[in-house]
């Protein structure tokens, strides 16, 4: 077999369709950077994700100033609730102070040895007192380690004019320095607490708790006024009166104490104000404020120097009682900025959690939405990849291998019922489904009337061959022309090659055959009959063929699929050449290989051969074109034949295996009278080399003659030579007679070409055969129908019956099988 425009083997078609083969591939290539590329679950985050993000930020900014606001309102609540170790701090070194500057006075007095011990003593418990208060402050200031930097810088001012008090208090009892320096190591210790004792800030979003803040170091420095007033009369009792100085610095603290107490007044409220007048009025208070009196200058007279321990005592009360009165009003800030900083805190809360339940919902909700376009998407996508690749596919399949009325094909609802964009575009595309399965219904119904008149035709051609055929058989007994005789049997052998076109468009048409055969046929007898319906007949050799049979009803198929493997392998091959042909058994069936010696296929053209095998197409331009391979392929799968294409060593190897259930038992010797070839004149005849016999040699003429399928296969139908044949052709056949044998192995040409190829000699292979220039005595005409013929017409005609009734009134009628219609009108 070799390449080219095989009839047999054609090129497939590229149109056909492979089921589940459709893939979604872009055209181009997807780019990140174009909008249009991205993906709708990238487009649907990006349209919930950029509001959400702006969402955020805008929050974020809110409730970055929300914490904001809460931490300073938090870390002044703090640096409030720390005045409370200011201010024992701030009244421990008060009393410290002014302890030692009485001391000092009382030392430049009479600074003896004895007078030293007592002030040492003396003093001794004060410093404990203020250095336990200094570890208290620095434990609470821990935690405002990370507070504001102004804090930080007040606070570390503190401790270090505490470390230089510290320092100086060794200089006390030797009275080494000026009492003014001692003392003044003091004062700024006490300005620097007092400092920091004003230094929490909240802002200029809450007066208020600046107020607050205000009201207390107004009260703190009225207190520490009066500590000093009491330092500087404490000093001049133990020094035996007022140095140079000391009026003009008594009369500077009471008018500095007289200010700060007007604005403690003007900033204080009025319960803080009736609770200072309340101290005002205790019996202590009074006392000690009477003993300050006296000290005041009237007129030329000289100042009252008071007695030491009892104006200590006397002063000592009141400062405690102004100890009392500023612990009120700094608890009344600290509650109030602890109330400021929890209600921003919950408020801070509140609008955080207020952000987060709505940034939540709305995600939901996009989520929700979201998955619900995503989800509508995904099965419109897969309904329409299905659609796409199943069941569209599904309905081609059905619609194009359909024989009978066309079936109803149901479409899908859409997917997606919602009353949506989504759903609309889904009712769209089961709307293109329905219309593209009614345009294929149509196709189908047209296809079927084509296929309907086709097979009309083709019928109708098929009466024509075979009265044809039996007006050749009439001309071929009365004949006694030996030339005209040879050329009555060509024309006889090409109208059977016109019958086998015929039935292979009744094959692509997927009409039965009408050749029908009850009974077990010999495969060697088969193989006979198919290359008795090809053209160069003379070049099939039949080597070892096992002694099986085929089924009746299946030979004149598996004849036709032999006939057209068996016309491609002598078409595609050199005229020089021989197609063997061989049958083997095997336990699945029966394996028969028909060898060419041709050009052979490329591996490309046999691998698509034998798809097209495998998997029969439908019939298009290219199945017209190029038939045989197509009709064997349908031929194949109608009778579950596998037929497969093999490249040999010159040329090609066509397998055909056989199923079991296609074979069958020989049938009784008697039954089967061996088949004989028709010859002319007095040759004798010899029998054919069939089911294994060889052949016997005889006198032979010079003029082959051509045989049919029907005459080979005619003995096994254990029909009288009278009857009709297989073919359900009515008369007499012609007597089967003994015939020379096969043609020689080795060509004939005529020379060489001036290319060097052979010339072929006309009619030089049929020298094999020929037959006698006086035709045979006709016989007797028979009056009585064939048993076997009337047996294949009621066969065929109920199985058109059965047809029929199984398929769809609309569909087109064909001619019954078996009869047709002549040009004539004539059935």
């Amino acid at each position: 077999m070799g390449t080219g425009a095989d009839p047999a083997r054609g090129a497939v078609s590229h149109h056909r369709r492979r089921r589940f083969d459709v893939r979604v591939v872009p055209h181009r290539r997807r780019s990140p950077l174009r909008l249009r590329d991205w993906r709708m679950r990238t487009k649907l985050a990006a349209v919930l994700v950029i509001p959400s993000v702006a969402f955020l930020v805008l929050a974020g900014v809110q409730t970055r100033a929300l914490v904001g606001q809460t931490t300073a309102l938090s870390d002044f609540a703090e640096q409030v609730g720390i005045g409370r170790e200011i201010a024992v701090v701030v009244h421990r070194l008060q009393q410290e102070r002014d302890r030692s500057a009485g001391e000092l006075a009382a030392l430049r007095r009479d600074g003896s040895g004895p007078r030293r011990d007592e002030a040492t003593a003396a003093l001794a418990p004060l410093h404990r007192a203020t250095d336990q208060a200094i570890v208290d402050l620095r434990r609470a200031a821990e935690p405002l380690a990370d507070a504001d930097a102004s804090w930080r810088v007040a606070y570390s001012e503190v401790l270090e004019a505490y470390e230089q008090v510290v320092s100086i208090r060794a200089t006390v009892p030797p009275a080494v320095l000026n009492s003014d320096t001692i003392l003044s190591n003091y004062h700024r210790a006490v300005d620097a607490l007092l400092n920091l004792l004003a230094e929490p800030t909240p802002g200029p979003d809450h007066p208020a708790l600046s107020d607050a803040v205000l009201r207390y170091v107004q009260l703190a420095r009225v207190k520490e006024l009066s500590s000093r007033i009491r330092s500087q009369l404490y000093a001049a009792a133990r020094g035996g009166g007022y140095g140079p100085e000391g009026q003009v610095v008594l009369s500077d603290l009471r008018a500095q104490q007289l200010t700060a107490l007007g604005a403690f007044r003007v900033a204080a409220t009025s319960e803080q104000i009736r609770r200072y007048d309340q101290t005002t009025l205790d019996p202590a208070f009074v006392d000690a404020a009477r003993m300050e009196e006296r000290t005041l200058p009237v007129g030329e007279t000289v100042p009252v120097v008071l007695p030491a321990e009892q104006w200590w005592s006397a002063s000592e009360g009141r400062q405690e009682l102004l100890r009392q009165t500023e612990a009120g009003v700094l608890e009344d800030a600290v509650a109030q900025a602890d109330e400021v900083s929890s209600r921003q805190l919950r408020d801070t809360l509140l609008v955080v959690g207020g952000i987060v339940a709505v940034l939540l919902v709305a995600v939901l909700i996009s989520v929700l939405i979201g998955r619900s376009l995503a989800r509508s998407m995904r099965l419109l996508r897969s309904q329409a990849l299905r659609i796409a690749q199943v069941e569209l596919p599904e309905a081609l399949d059905r619609l194009r291998t359909v024989t009978g009325g066309v079936p109803e094909i149901s479409v899908a609802p859409a997917v997606v019922r919602s009353l949506d964009e989504m759903g609309e575009l889904a009712e769209a595309f089961v709307a293109v489904h329905r219309s593209a399965v009614s345009v294929a219904v149509e196709q189908a119904l047209m296809r079927r009337n084509v296929n309907a008149m086709f097979v009309n035709l083709a019928r109708r051609s098929q009466v024509l061959v075979e009265r044809q055929l039996e007006l050749l058989d009439e001309l071929e007994r009365e004949e006694s022309s030996p030339d005209q005789l040879e050329n009555l049997f060509k024309l006889d052998h090409l109208a059977a090659r016109m019958r086998r076109n015929d039935e292979s468009l009744l094959v692509l048409a997927g009409t039965e055959s009408t050749r029908r055969w009850q009974r077990p046929v010999g495969l060697n007898t088969m193989l006979l009959a198919a290359a008795a319906e090809i053209e160069q007949y003379p070049r099939v050799r039949h080597e070892s063929v096992a002694d099986l049979h085929v089924v009746g009803h299946v030979v004149g198929e598996l004849v036709h699929l032999f006939a057209e493997l068996l016309e491609n392998a002598t078409a595609f091959s050199r005229p020089d050449t021989l197609v063997s042909v061989s049958a083997r058994e095997e336990e699945s069936g029966a394996v028969i290989e028909i060898v060419d010696r041709g050009l052979g296929m490329s591996p490309s053209a046999l691998t698509q051969a034998n798809e097209v095998l495998a998997t029969p197409p439908a019939a298009d331009v290219a199945a017209v074109e190029r038939m045989g391979l197509f009709v064997v392929s349908h031929l194949a799968s109608r009778l579950g034949v596998r037929v497969r294409l093999h490249g040999g060593e010159d040329g090609l190897v066509a397998v055909i295996r056989l199923p079991a259930d296609l074979l069958a038992p020989a049938p009784p010797v008697s039954e089967e009278p061996p088949p004989r070839m028709v010859t002319a004149g007095p040759a004798a005849a010899v029998d054919l080399p069939v089911a294994g016999r060889p052949p016997v040699a005889v006198p032979r003429q010079a003029r082959p003659v051509p045989v049919r399928a029907e005459d080979v296969l005619a003995p096994a139908a254990s029909v009288p030579s009278g009857g009709g044949g297989w073919w359900s052709r009515q008369g007499p056949s012609t007597p089967v007679q003994a015939g020379p044998p096969a043609p020689p192995a080795a060509p004939v040409i005529g020379g060489t070409s001036a290319r060097g190829l052979p010339v072929r000699v006309p009619m030089a292979q049929l020298a094999a055969v020929t037959r006698s220039a006086r035709p045979e005595p006709a016989p007797a005409a028979r009056h009585d129908p064939d048993p076997a013929a009337v047996g294949g017409m009621l066969s065929r005609l109920y199985g058109g019956v059965r047809r029929a009734e199984a398929e769809d009134t609309t569909e087109i009628p064909v001619p019954p099988l078996g009869g047709g219609h002549s040009e004539e009108g004539r059935q």
